[in-house]
């Protein structure tokens, strides 16, 4: 697999994110070697150096969309009962939510799940036919015609460069860089209704045109303590950044609601801290609850920021200089920064006061020394002009009159739900949150229209501005990447290139049944039974974090 300056693999795969991490299982299990490329230490992406805990849609418990993601889920929880101090209660509890958390059944805390995706690598590691090239990045891509024939990697650790040589290559980077590194044709930012003809596609295209990022921190709240930090950089004009569509400054607990975009009030504490159930922001995303472990283990509550409060919309960040991107990169975390200092020194209190200078940060849950997380949240990146563009007529509730589900695609290889949820763009728009059905993912969308043996496996795939806002979430990003991975698998072994494989009848089928035989979802039971439940769940998300 490694030769003298550099590797040569059968799927190299860029980006250790849940895309990155789910392809290389996929590939790993059907047999091919593979190099898994990552900037950052940490491998799980949104989940772990973004600080994400999962949004899942509401059946998650019940109704998984893979056996491998089920794994991953089960490995978290066995990770909290086999090393940490739980209560005896918490340990038999069958769906062990660590953080009680509101946006998922398992809020945990992001070095749990750096940890058990290790260990989940671990065993294709030890025989060879994994490698994992932690602090490395892509310089350039070689290309010859149609195809991508090698990527030039540096160390970041080092400052040494190498070359990558593969027969089939993925991107399941946070941003889509390798599809402009290996001139894959892609669109960025909004495209026009003209074009798309979506109801909430915007009237002319507009490439800088992006969701809001937001950078996360992890903290806890220790009462009568003092962990006030240093006015960070800039905070006096944040404290007064504004959306004109909003009610007010963003360093509010009044917001504007995502679903109606009127006034809503979300404090940091609606009463107490320790009852579960509490839709604050306290509530929303906390990754560690003290009640679930053992006396004195756990001083405090850890919860996870990741609120509108914070999202950065004042610059767009793909499809800019990278002097314009880092630019950006500084602002959005000092942005989140200015609000944690708010909380501590401005914010209104529950019980009256002004200021919560008990507030302290948690980098350690983060693997950082700043508090920060390693990596910004980004919502969306490049997408692949694809062979089949996923559109909100194919998924969207108000888009599809007399429907009774989402279209289901004859070339189906993984499931998905969750809204279609848009946060504010850098071009001043407020949210867009509106319901979707339980959908497909379809193989022409990971198809790009052009280059033969490159694959998306995040959010790059061929999904619009808008549909984009519902396929982006944990486990969705996870079927996306099981879902590349096995082809890439697939074609090599079948000598075959990727787009052949929906070509062709024959190689479809085999293909789907070789993904179900994975433990691989192709459609929602009972096509379209869930509607109701998503109706009535995903309707009342305004009341949710």
């Amino acid at each position: 697999m490694s030769r003298a300056g550099g590797w040569t693999t059968e799927v190299a795969i860029v980006g250790g994110g849940l895309g990155g991490v789910s392809a290389a299982l996929a590939a790993l299990r059907l047999g091919r070697q593979v190099v898994l490329v990552e900037a950052l230490q940490w491998l799980g992406g949104q989940l772990t150096a973004q600080g994400v805990p999962p949004d899942e849609y509401p059946w998650i418990e019940s109704l998984q969309a893979s056996q491998s993601y089920a794994q991953l889920r089960r490995a978290i929880r066995d990770y909290y009962r086999q090393h940490l101090p739980l209560t005896a209660e918490a340990r038999r509890t069958l769906c062990l939510n660590p953080g009680q958390g509101n946006v998922s059944t398992l809020c945990h805390e992001p070095w749990v799940a750096a940890k058990v995706i290790d260990d989940l690598l671990a065993p294709w590691q030890v025989g060879g036919q994994l490698r994992v090239l932690r602090w490395h990045r892509v310089l350039r891509a070689d290309t010859s015609g149609d195809r991508v024939t090698a990527l030039h990697l540096l160390d970041l650790s080092t400052g040494n460069e190498g070359v990558l040589q593969a027969p089939m290559f993925i991107d399941a980077t946070e941003t889509g860089e390798l599809l402009r590194q290996a001139g894959v044709e892609h669109v960025t930012g909004a495209e026009a209704q003209a074009v798309t003809q979506e109801p909430h596609a915007l009237a002319q295209a507009d490439p800088l045109d992006q969701q809001a990022v937001t950078w996360c921190f992890a903290m806890e709240y220790r009462p009568g303590e003092h962990h006030v930090i240093d006015k960070p950089e800039g905070y006096d004009r944040f404290r007064a950044l504004r959306l004109d569509c909003w009610p007010n400054a963003q360093y509010s607990w009044t917001l504007s609601d995502f679903v109606t975009h009127q006034p809503r009030v979300r404090p940091l504490f609606a009463g107490d801290t320790d009852a579960p159930g509490v839709y604050d922001l306290w509530h929303a995303r906390r990754i560690a609850w003290r009640g679930h472990f053992q006396p004195g283990a756990y001083p405090s509550d850890i919860t996870l920021a990741n609120w509108p409060q914070m999202d950065y919309w004042e610059q767009p960040l793909i499809g800019v200089s990278d002097e314009a991107e880092q630019h950006a990169l500084q602002q959005a975390k000092l942005f989140s920064l200015g609000f944690f200092y708010w909380m501590q020194t401005e914010a209104p209190r529950h019980d009256g006061g002004v200021g919560y200078p008990g507030l302290r940060l948690r980098g350690d849950v983060l693997g950082t020394q700043d508090g920060m997380a390693q990596q910004v949240y980004w919502r969306e990146g490049r997408r692949i002009q694809a062979e089949f563009t996923v559109l909100e007529q194919h998924i969207g509730v108000a888009a599809r009159p007399g429907q009774e589900g989402a279209e289901r695609f004859f070339d189906s290889v993984g499931i998905g739900a969750y809204r279609i949820d848009l946060h504010p763009s850098t071009r001043g728009r407020n949210t867009v949150d509106i319901d979707s059905y339980p959908f497909q993912i379809p193989l022409g969308a990971l198809l790009p229209q052009r280059v033969e043996n490159l694959l998306p496996a995040c959010k790059n795939i061929g999904t619009t501005r808008v549909t984009n806002g519902a396929y982006r979430e944990h486990a969705t990003e996870w079927s996306i990447g099981e879902a590349a991975g096995s082809l890439a698998a697939f074609a090599l072994q079948k000598a075959e290139p990727p787009r052949a494989v929906r070509a062709k009848p024959e190689l479809l089928q085999d293909f789907q049944r070789l993904l179900q035989a994975q433990g691989v979802l192709l459609e929602w039971p009972r096509f379209g039974a869930l509607t109701p439940l998503m109706r009535t769940g995903y309707q009342s998300a305004a009341q949710r974090p």
